[in-house]
């Protein structure tokens, strides 16, 4: 390996002491600034090398021998690009940097990915701010049948806290649904809940969540002196914050944690700038992270392009971040009130209606400023006379985006003034926008934008205008300087005598070194020698020294004054942070409801506004419906399809078919429209009517989690033990493939039973997909009046295919039509695949002989010709008739007292029960090949 070369062995020695006197943290990655690129150290040179670089040939030696550690240089544009892989992409590591040099060092930044803090800048210096990261702290308080879980979160964007208590089970699905609806990407445990037996099932819903995890003490966990502490934070009386902590058990305790972690009450720029809020599970649909990830809703970085997320397709925002994150937040909190789902639709169909009215407010959202991160800035006290100018700017387009609003005159009208414009006129008026507009264009110099320059205008103080006025006159008199110093030496004026401004000398002449001798004997006697370079010799003289320096002094005291000044004008626009924030979440709601609007009037086939009933009324129609990613892909000639979830008549349905048939993508699509009808949006229905769902539970395909040591099939286990266990009535089930990673045998077993326990216990709507065609009997359940369950609601569904007798080839049809499908279609597939043709003959002639087989068939002793077994095509009603006459002949016979009778007795007994089942099974062809 290399060894790094270093100019001071004296500095590397310091700085080999300062590094190794640093805490141990695994989790940490710590980079040096060294003004012009960065380094980093020890396993963190190596994380990054292979990361980042995808090799080790960078990393050198710093030092000798043991005392030597790994170093790796990195530029600038890498680490911001590490920054922002390791802050908004990973939740495994949080980041340090230090300034300084030879051993002093100091900590600069420091950020994890719950708070980005100082690195805001640099994170978000290029790109938009997509969403609002939250950390969360949570006690957790195991009992015999599940735990209490009390839990406290921080916004640090929004400056926003909140609490939240509730009853969980042992898989956490109340917790991880509040874990993925609040975006957390940090969570803090006490170290002893970390330590515990039980922590083990709250890591695991701690981790499919994707959140860091960071262990605190115990004494952290506190909820006394809170309500003196939030008295600083918080807006307003505090007699309602009393109430809302008095109403929690454990969530005070975690709030405690996380005011101290995020350590709030040391910024005082934080002091009543905070909200605080209860977190009410019940007023959002619950999705955990397999929904999530099954229904597609976030982008991933593996998608093929943004179509392949609901979120990439939904995005179609203007502003500059703002409607991005409230349309993340959105989308993992569905909303379950039928009023306020209506109040959005009202106002998209106001948009999709009108689409100049849409275009117009686009147009003018295009020019919007993320308002909510300057103003952020500017009550950090971070910002700078940009950040002022672009609120301005962002202001004044409200009052285009007002009149846009005003010429809608439909049927939403009174909705669009009660939202919008009543807002909107409130906030403009002389007392708030309209008084910092008239600010900003009394103090700025707004004419210098266009040369990109940002300054307080001159006229704005009477200081700053005499210390223009001042340095104009300077100005003048060193150009008059110029002019008689080029007549003095007989040069051509700025062509063979030029005056330069530098920041070592000020003001000098220069000419070139062809030129001097002409006038050498003049500057000896009448000018003052600076320098002789390359370019030429720099000259000065008495005078233009003097005016020179005073010309310094004057603009120095300027930038002072300037920089007062613009300190003043963005002290007072911070004075209008509240307006700002309303003003921004008012244009972010309209920036997101546009963006669907856009969506459902821009798509090939228009989206249509779903009839939202409450969670207990009507059912889930949907005609025509649609895939909305998978209908966006350019090579999709998209087959709509209906789905017609009927209370106690299509409320569970088993949905069988060939591979690639579109099971999924049918059972997935009905999940995606209805999180979309709940968030507000159209859906791609020729005609829908949704009856609200609390919950969306998806086990749609596991993969191995080896590093956790979950199989495949624990992995399907554990999901569907959290759906028994979290799902309601009023929940919607999607389940595909179940079963499928064990035994045959087993795996339709595990099917059954999860099928009867939702259809009897549960009860909630469920899409149900799979390849044990068996399973289709729990339908024919309902058809039979001697059978002992009844299974209510229960529909047999297939997607269609079509196979050609003479070529066996298959042809998909993607449509789902009532019924349950005869066959399976694995081999037709297989030869999609273009597997050999052997192996394909093979695999029919296996197949055959497999299906032809029954293990519990009886052979006669007579049966000669058995060697080669025959396919048996039971009637399904046959067979049902048969099971339940032949549990019966059990029955009958087990209930024998054979124990009290002599041998003829029971002969006797036993040859009547045989005679009553033979004379049965005249009428039942399945149940005589057991007599």
């Amino acid at each position: 390996m290399a060894t790094c070369e270093l100019n001071d062995a004296r500095q590397a020695q310091g700085f080999l002491s300062f590094f190794k006197s640093l805490p141990n943290d695994p989790r940490a990655i710590r980079f040096f600034d060294r003004r012009d690129y960065y380094t980093t150290h020890g396993e963190n040179a190596t994380f990054i090398a292979k990361t980042y670089y995808h090799t080790t040939t960078a990393v050198c030696q710093i030092g000798s021998g043991s005392d030597a550690i790994s170093s790796l240089s990195v530029s600038k544009n890498m680490f911001e690009t590490v920054a922002r892989d390791v802050l908004l992409e990973r939740a495994d590591h949080t980041l340090e940097l230090y300034e300084g040099t030879g051993a002093n060092w100091r900590l600069v930044k420091s950020a994890t990915p719950g708070n980005l803090g100082s690195f805001e800048e640099i994170l978000f210096a290029n790109n938009e701010m997509q969403d609002s990261p939250v950390i969360v702290a949570l006690i957790a308080n195991f009992r015999e049948n599940g735990c209490a879980v009390g839990l406290s979160y921080v916004d640090l964007t929004k400056r926003v806290l909140g609490l939240a208590e509730f009853p969980d089970d042992s898989h956490f699905t109340n917790l991880e649904s509040a874990l993925v609806a609040l975006g957390c990407k940090e969570i803090l445990l006490p170290v002893e809940v970390a330590k515990s037996s039980e922590y083990r099932s709250l890591n695991d819903a701690l981790s499919r969540c994707g959140a860091m995890v960071t262990e605190r003490k115990k004494a952290e966990f506190k909820g006394r002196d809170l309500v003196q502490d939030l008295g600083r934070l918080v807006k307003g009386s505090m007699d309602p914050v009393r109430d809302l902590l008095a109403a929690f058990e454990l969530a005070p305790a975690a709030l405690g944690c996380i005011m101290s972690y995020a350590d709030l009450l040391a910024d005082e720029s934080n002091y009543g700038n905070y909200k605080i809020q209860r977190y009410d599970l019940a007023r959002y649909m619950r999705l955990d992270s397999a929904a999530m990830r099954a229904l597609n809703v976030m982008e991933s970085k593996a998608d093929a392009n943004k179509n392949f997320s609901l979120f990439g397709l939904l995005n179609r925002t203007c502003t500059a971040g703002m409607g991005k994150r409230l349309l993340h937040m959105w989308l993992k909190q569905p909303l379950l009130d039928v009023n306020e789902i209506n109040c959005r639709l009202d106002l998209v169909q106001a948009f999709v209606e009108d689409g100049a009215l849409r275009q117009d407010l686009r147009q003018q959202l295009k020019r919007i400023s993320d308002m909510e991160r300057l103003t952020r800035s500017l009550e950090k006290k971070r910002a700078s006379l940009v950040h002022v100018v672009k609120l301005y700017q962002s202001s004044i387009r409200l009052s285009f985006i007002k009149s846009a609003l005003e010429q809608y005159n439909g049927q939403f009208a009174s909705l669009i003034k009660e939202r919008y414009l009543d807002p909107l006129e409130n906030w403009t008026d002389d007392n708030h926008l309209n008084k910092f507009i008239g600010l900003v264009e009394a103090s700025v110099d707004l004419e210098q934008l266009e040369n990109g320059e940002y300054m307080i205008s001159s006229g704005y103080d009477s200081q700053l205008l005499a210390l223009k006025n001042e340095q104009e006159s300077l100005e003048h008199q060193i150009h008059d300087l110029h002019r008689k110093a080029a007549n003095d030496l007989d040069l051509a004026l700025d062509k063979a005598l030029k005056l330069e401004k530098g920041t070592q000398h000020g003001y000098a002449f220069r000419i070139t070194k062809k030129e001097e001798p002409k006038v050498r004997k003049k500057l000896n006697t009448q000018f003052i020698l600076i320098e002789t370079r390359k370019d030429g010799v720099k000259f000065t003289n008495i005078k233009l020294k003097k005016l020179s320096e005073h010309y310094q002094k004057v603009v120095e005291e300027y930038k002072n004054c300037q920089k007062e000044l613009v300190a003043r004008v963005v002290q007072t626009a911070a004075t209008f942070s509240e307006v700002f924030e309303g003003v921004a979440w008012s244009l972010s709601e309209l920036d997101v409801l546009l963006s669907f609007a856009d969506v459902a009037a821009s798509s090939p086939t228009p989206y249509t506004r779903p009839l939202i009933t409450p969670l207990d009324e009507g059912d889930i129609i949907l005609e025509g419906s649609r895939h909305p990613c998978v209908e966006a892909q350019d090579w999709v000639n998209f087959i709509p399809n209906d789905c017609k979830l009927v209370r106690g008549k299509s409320w569970f349905q088993i949905i069988t078919g060939p591979n690639m048939g579109g099971k999924s993508t049918f059972i997935r699509q009905v999940g995606v429209n209805i999180l979309m009808a709940q968030v507000g949006s159209f859906i791609p229905c020729d005609n829908a009517s949704i009856s609200v769902r609390d919950c969306i539970f998806a086990r749609v395909g596991a993969g191995d989690c080896q590093l956790r040591g979950v199989s495949t099939f624990m992995q399907e286990m554990l999901e569907t033990a959290s759906i028994l266990k979290g799902a309601t009535k009023r929940s919607l089930i999607i389940i595909d493939e179940l079963g499928r990673g064990t035994s045959t045998y087993d795996g339709f077993g595990l099917a059954w039973a999860i099928c009867e326990h939702i259809v009897e216990v549960i009860e909630a709507p469920t899409l149900f997909a799979t390849h044990f065609h068996e399973l289709t009997a729990l339908a024919h359940e309902n058809a039979h009046e001697q059978s002992s369950k009844k299974f209510i609601g229960v529909a047999n569904y297939h997607v269609s295919a079509h196979v050609d007798s003479s070529t066996r080839k298959l042809t998909m049809l993607y449509k789902v039509e009532p019924g349950a499908c005869d066959q399976s279609f694995g081999i037709h597939v297989a030869e999609f695949a273009n597997f050999p043709e052997n192996v394909v003959a093979l695999a029919r002639a296996k197949a055959s002989e497999l299906e032809d087989f029954s293990p519990i068939t009886i052979v006669a002793p007579d049966a000669k010709e058995m060697g080669s077994k025959r396919k048996r095509n039971w009637d399904p009603d046959d067979v049902h008739r048969g099971t339940e006459r032949a549990r019966q002949f059990l029955k009958d016979f087990s209930e024998l007292p054979l124990d009290k009778m002599d041998l003829k007795q029971a002969l006797q007994h036993i040859s009547k029960l045989k005679a009553d089942l033979e004379k049965d099974a005249v009428s039942c062809s399945w149940l005589q090949q057991f007599l």
